[in-house]
């Protein structure tokens, strides 16, 4: 399986020289963009900015102090405020580790709630950071629906996961050294699953055969698509169109390789396309852009990863 090398990084690193970090080797980083109650991290601006600038596949993390699910649902609203509109293609994190008077219910469901609340947000799983005595010895076995961030030091890999049947992050070392970076930092390994598509190949479509009385919609339900996706992998123009006998091709699932950007205020497809290391050409193809000269501020791309 793919390992990314990666690290994570906060206001306690001071300035931070990136391109000499992705010369490095690094090509995974996750910046803290803030803390309970209301605190940002005074450099998750710039770091955000010098990462992306730098070509590093970035993602956010949150450090929750929470005493009550309501709380803990707050700041899941707050974090996504946070980072709506930036560019990222790792699952957001939820930091959840210190705890102190609150018993082991209380603790599942204030990160429950926040992991809900921010899921339901995102539309995807964000991802749960957490040391190894809190994977074994707190963590429900239903937070195991969420992707796991995995710290221990001085191992190779996890000595357990838990409830988790694997992980996706692995937080190594806290007192790594990286070229662009004065004093320590935590180390990473990042498997594909921490991007919020999948960069994990997927299978070629499975081919069905259409029967008497099937209709898309009922083909559709049975493979988890949609009519929509059916009609395109097969260039149907008429869905209510069908013939037994018919070969068809299943979506397999996935979106490709790809994340999204909204854009900004002052951003033009050139520089957009130059940012992330693709063409003009290529974004107006893969987003169905008539006149490249014409984006506007809000609208969502899809972005090729690089």
């Amino acid at each position: 399986m793919q390992q990314y090398d990666g690290i994570d990084v906060s206001v306690y690193q001071g300035p931070i020289n990136f391109q000499a970090v992705a010369q490095a080797g690094i090509e995974v980083v996750y910046i803290r963009a803030g803390s309970s109650p209301d605190r940002i991290d005074s450099n998750f601006e710039i770091n955000t900015r010098k990462a992306l600038d730098a070509g590093l596949h970035v993602g956010f993390y949150y450090y929750l102090r929470a005493r009550t699910p309501e709380e803990a649902a707050g700041q899941a609203r707050r974090f996504h405020r946070l980072i709506a509109g930036k560019t990222f293609d790792c699952r957001p994190a939820m930091d959840y580790e210190t705890f102190p008077g609150l018993t082991r219910e209380q603790i599942n469901k204030n990160g429950t709630s926040f992991l809900k609340t921010l899921q339901g947000l995102l539309g995807y799983e964000p991802i749960l950071y957490s040391n190894l005595n809190a994977v074994r010895n707190i963590w429900n076995a239903s937070l195991s629906a969420y992707p796991l961030w995995i710290a221990e030091y001085g191992v190779d890999r996890p000595k357990s996961t838990g409830a988790w049947k694997t992980w996706s992050g692995f937080q190594h070392s806290d007192a790594g050294n990286i070229p662009g970076i004065r004093g320590r930092v935590d180390l990473d390994h990042f498997r594909s699953s921490v991007f919020i598509q999948d960069t994990t190949p997927k299978p070629d479509p499975e081919r069905y055969t259409v029967k008497p009385g099937d209709t898309l919609w009922d083909i559709a339900n049975a493979h988890h698509t949609t009519v929509s996706a059916l009609a395109e992998l097969n260039g149907i123009v008429n869905p209510g169109l069908i013939y037994p006998g018919q070969q068809l091709l299943i979506p397999s699932g996935g979106q490709g390789s790809y994340f999204l950007y909204r854009i900004q205020k002052g951003d033009t497809l050139s520089q957009i396309a130059s940012r992330h290391h693709t063409t003009v050409e290529i974004l107006a193809d893969l987003n169905q852009i008539a006149d490249p000269n014409r984006i506007y501020p809000g609208e969502v791309l899809k972005i090729p990863r690089p």
